[in-house]
C-alpha cells in the first residue's frame, strides 16, 4: 500500500520538477507526512533523496537537449549551499508564526514578479549575454545563488521555488533554460541534505525513496514534453498559479492554528 502510495506520490512530484524546475521539496514532504503518516525527520530525509534523484534524471534529459547551463547551476548551488548556515541561524532567531507569514509573502511576490512583471520582458528581444560584461553576470549569479541559500535555510523549503525566479528575474535566464538549470542545483543541494540526514543517524526508509524516485521519472516523463510544447509566458502563469496555491494554503494554516 505504501509503495503504491510512494509510487502516485513520487508521479506528481515528478510532474511537478518537470514542468516548472520547482514544487518537488514543498509536494514531498506534506505527502509523506499526510498520505503515509511518515514523522517529520524521516520525511525530510526521503524528500531530499527522492527530489534530488529525481531532479537529477531531469537534468540529464535537459542535458541532451542542450538547455542545462552545467557551470551556472554549479556555481550557484555550491554559493547557495555556503548561504544556507546563515538562513538556519536566522531561522532559530524568528518565531515559527511570523516566519510562516513572511514565507508565504514572499512566495506572492514572486508569483507577481513571474506573472505580470516579466510578461512584457517574454514578448520582447532578450539582451544575449554578451552585452553585459562577465564579472557582472558572474557577481548577480553568485549573489542570487547566496540569496537563495539564505531564504532557504530560513524557510526550510528546497530551492525550486526559489531558484527558478532568482534565475529568470535576476540572472536574466530564459524561462525554459532556467527550469532545466534549477533541477540540476537542487539535485546538488539535496545530496548535500541528504549525505547530512544520515551523518546525523536518522533513518531513511531506502523502500518508499526507491518507489518515490520511479513515480518521479514517470511524472518527468509526461511533463517535459508537455513543458518544451508551452511557452515561456504560459510557464510562469502555471508556476505563478502553483505559488499562490501553496502560499494561501500555508496562511491559512499558520492563521487558522494561531486562532484555534
Amino acid at each position: 500500500m505504501h509503495l503504491g502510495l510512494s509510487l502516485l506520490f513520487g508521479l506528481v512530484v515528478g510532474f511537478s520538477l518537470g514542468l516548472t524546475g520547482g514544487g518537488g521539496s514543498i509536494f514531498a514532504v506534506p505527502l509523506l507526512m499526510y498520505g503515509l503518516g511518515m514523522p517529520f525527520k524521516e520525511a525530510v530525509g526521503v524528500s531530499l533523496a527522492a527530489v534530488g534523484s529525481t531532479s537529477l534524471l531531469g537534468a540529464l534529459g535537459r542535458l541532451r537537449t542542450g538547455e542545462l547551463q552545467i557551470v551556472a547551476g554549479v556555481v550557484f548551488a555550491l554559493v547557495g549551499m555556503a548561504g544556507t548556515p546563515l538562513g538556519v541561524w536566522l531561522h532559530g532567531q524568528l518565531p515559527e508564526t511570523l516566519l510562516l507569514v513572511m514565507f508565504a509573502a514572499l512566495m506572492l511576490v514572486i508569483a507577481f514578479r513571474m506573472a505580470w512583471v516579466t510578461r512584457a520582458a517574454g514578448r520582447a528581444p532578450v539582451a544575449t549575454q554578451s552585452e553585459y560584461p562577465s564579472w557582472l553576470r558572474w557577481l548577480t549569479l553568485a549573489g542570487s545563488g547566496l540569496a537563495v541559500g539564505i531564504l532557504s535555510g530560513m524557510f526550510g523549503v528546497g530551492g525550486g521555488f526559489l531558484i527558478v525566479p532568482a534565475l529568470v528575474l535576476v540572472g536574466g535566464m530564459e524561462m525554459h533554460r532556467a527550469t532545466a538549470t534549477s533541477l540540476l542545483v537542487i539535485a546538488l543541494i539535496s545530496l548535500g541534505g541528504v549525505i547530512s540526514h544520515l551523518s546525523a543517524g536518522r533513518p531513511l526508509s531506502w523502500d518508499v525513496t526507491a518507489a518515490f524516485v520511479l513515480g518521479g521519472a514517470g511524472g518527468l516523463a509526461l511533463a517535459i514534453p508537455l513543458a518544451r510544447r508551452l511557452s515561456g509566458i504560459a510557464l510562469r502563469r502555471i508556476f505563478a498559479a502553483v505559488i499562490v496555491a501553496v502560499a494561501l494554503f500555508i496562511l491559512f494554516q499558520t492563521l487558522y492554528s494561531t486562532g484555534g
